[in-house]
């Protein structure tokens, strides 16, 4: 279960216990803010993408608020945005739709971080399932999820 390999990898941080688990699902952004009790803003959701080759992925983290910007991501990455289909996703990220997050994944996956998330003293990136999430600041969220950078390709929804 990705849980598991999530809480796994926060035992390298003394982290682990502070994944929270929830009684319900928090599989969409709203359903992440409800759970939490928390604006949807502050969910740090996870949208995943081929990279330009299409054999590989990557991940780009947001607030709940905002979606891709494709004029901004194309310019920044050099190619049109095109999300993992639901076959693709648990095979390249190594965590099923709902639980996708930046941490845990397999090697070749890149991680950035949208801008947007900064106005947040704390964000809630899930943790592996559907019905988890974990509190962090923007710089251990950049620490634990060895992002390759902050970027801006996102505009609010």
């Amino acid at each position: 279960m990705a849980i598991e390999k999530v809480r796994e990898y926060f035992r390298q941080y003394g982290r682990e216990e502070d994944i929270l688990e929830f009684p319900v699902s928090s599989a969409t952004v709203e359903l992440a803010a409800k759970a939490v009790g928390t604006e949807p803003a502050r969910i740090a959701k996870t949208l995943s993408f081929y990279e330009k080759d299409g054999d590989r992925c990557l991940l780009v983290i947001t607030a709940g608020d905002m979606k891709i910007d494709n004029s901004k991501f194309k310019h920044f990455f050099g190619y049109k945005a095109k999300m993992l289909s639901g076959e693709d996703v648990e095979r390249m990220t190594g965590h099923a739709i709902g639980g996708v997050c930046p941490f845990a994944n397999p090697e070749q996956v890149d991680v950035y971080l949208d801008d947007s998330m900064k106005r947040f003293e704390t964000v809630f990136p899930a943790a592996g399932s559907a019905n988890s999430a974990i509190e962090l600041t923007c710089d251990e969220l950049t620490e634990y999820s060895h992002a390759k950078q902050w970027v801006d390709v996102c505009k609010a929804m």
